[in-house]
């Protein structure tokens, strides 16, 4: 039952994994030219914990040399691969536990094998064939020094000039769509930096979100993104029925992700996301978000109106994820999220999580509940481009939504209620909006805000 998760005790193992894992994330606080006895004993505990994995020599060697004082690329590797170890193995745990409350099967991951079955030997420079020759190399080794002069002075060294000097290595990244990734992923990391400045002056850092960044960006790096390459994807036909929509917003980019049931002949239903982005400017937010993405106008249809998609040959890779291509895609019938949820969602076969997307902060299974007692909501995910709000949840009978853990703990972000709305049973997902709102006010202020935007943009490039 989904309640005994709520109910049930801490894992100490994950509390210990979570702890190894700080040897890292306290380094990159207070910066690895200046380890004292205390966090040498840390980077000690975390090698030894490694001991009987293929990492151990690696692990070990860079405990030892920045303990020593020497830190080199292969070291700062190490401690990344180990770190990201460590929150795939907690990810493992969370996950078969939610599974085994849920009664939910998965399927075996068949790829590539993820940090912990890397060879001990991460000393080898990237392979500058595959890369594309000695320029995609430059550009790989302009990111790793940043990454490197991060790690050695410490969040809270960072300044004004330790950010600017990531702007060429991203700059030039941007310009070569194999390390797209990367960039974006250092871009990120820059401007949540620059937006902390002065750090030494910051209360509270985001100690753990920043170590997430730092170590996927020193891993991608090294080896050009092709981590993230390495699932190859299969032509799917079916219908897909929508679950629900989960809204990640920043100020200069936005992403759907559309969590789903997907039908096909002959074959098992699957549980499937399909992911659209768009970048943005900051005062693009509620409702106006959906208009950037109106080249995914099906997607759109299927979930405003609540209809199944019919799908021909759209890419699926093997972690479940729909590499989403709107000619591929047909509205079909009425399908309401909730009959979707009763009907198809205990037998949906969950799909295995590739090894680099092993972390607790990707936990996100989809779940129907219908007594809502004692279920904690997450209502700080609840986005402004859609109807729900803290005030419709007050009132919900069930709940179709994502499974997810949180600082330690269990909690149910909806994506859509069953609620009553001037006494009568609705509805309401977070995706309702998805082709505007019903209100016109809102509608045409929602449009105003974009044509306004590509008005001024076209003004610009005429000139």
């Amino acid at each position: 039952m989904l309640s005994s998760l709520f109910a049930g005790e801490p894992d100490s193992g994950i509390g210990d994994a979570l702890g190894l894992a700080a040897a890292v994330d306290d380094g990159l606080v207070h910066g690895f030219a200046r380890v004292d006895e205390d966090r040498v004993a840390a980077l000690s505990a975390l090698a030894a914990g490694f001991g009987g994995s293929p990492l151990r020599e690696a692990v070990a060697e860079a405990a030892d040399k920045i303990a020593a004082g020497s830190i080199a690329d292969d070291h700062l590797f190490a401690l990344a691969a180990a770190r990201i170890a460590l929150f795939g193995a907690v990810h493992d745990a969370l996950l078969t536990r939610a599974d085994a409350a849920l009664g939910r099967k998965r399927a075996e991951w068949k790829g590539e094998p993820g940090p912990a079955a890397w060879s001990g030997s991460v000393s080898a420079e990237p392979n500058r064939a595959r890369l594309g020759g000695a320029a995609m190399a430059h550009l790989l080794a302009g990111a790793r020094s940043w990454l490197r002069e991060l790690a050695i002075t410490g969040w809270r060294g960072v300044d004004d000039d330790l950010v600017s000097a990531s702007s060429q290595a991203i700059e030039a990244a941007l310009a070569e769509p194999e390390l797209r990734r990367l960039a974006v992923l250092l871009d990120g990391l820059a401007a949540e930096l620059r937006a902390g400045s002065p750090i030494a002056t910051m209360e509270h850092l985001p100690v753990r979100r920043w170590a997430d960044l730092w170590s996927r960006a020193l891993l991608l790096a090294r080896d050009g993104g092709r981590a993230q390459r390495a699932e190859q994807a299969e032509p799917v036909s079916g219908r897909l029925f929508v679950l629900g929509a989960d809204v990640h917003e920043h100020p200069t980019a936005v992403q759907v992700q559309v969590h789903g049931v997907l039908e096909t002949s002959g074959g098992a239903t699957r549980l499937v996301r399909a992911s659209v982005s768009a970048a943005k400017v900051d005062t693009i937010v509620g409702p106006a978000i959906w208009r950037l993405l109106a080249g995914h106008q099906m997607l759109l249809t299927g979930l405003a109106e609540r209809r199944a998609l019919d799908l021909t040959d759209m890419p699926l890779l093997a972690g479940g994820d729909l590499i989403w291509r709107d000619d591929r895609a047909r509205p079909g019938e009425a399908a309401d999220p909730f009959t979707t949820a009763r009907v198809h969602l205990g037998a949906a076969l969950a799909p295995a999580a590739p090894p680099l997307e092993r972390h607790p902060a990707r936990i996100a299974e989809p779940v129907f509940v219908e007594d809502l007692s004692g279920v904690p909501l997450d209502t700080r995910r609840l986005p402004a481009c859609g109807p729900l709000t803290p005030q419709l949840l007050a009132g919900a009978t069930a709940c179709v939504g994502l499974l997810r853990w949180d600082d330690g703990a269990w909690t149910v972000q909806p994506l859509g209620v069953e609620t009553t709305v001037k006494k009568k049973r609705v509805g309401v997902h977070t995706s309702d909006w998805a082709l505007g709102p019903a209100d016109p006010k809102l509608a045409k202020a929602a449009g105003e805000a974009v044509e306004v935007l590509r008005e001024r943009a076209g003004r610009l490039l005429r000139k």
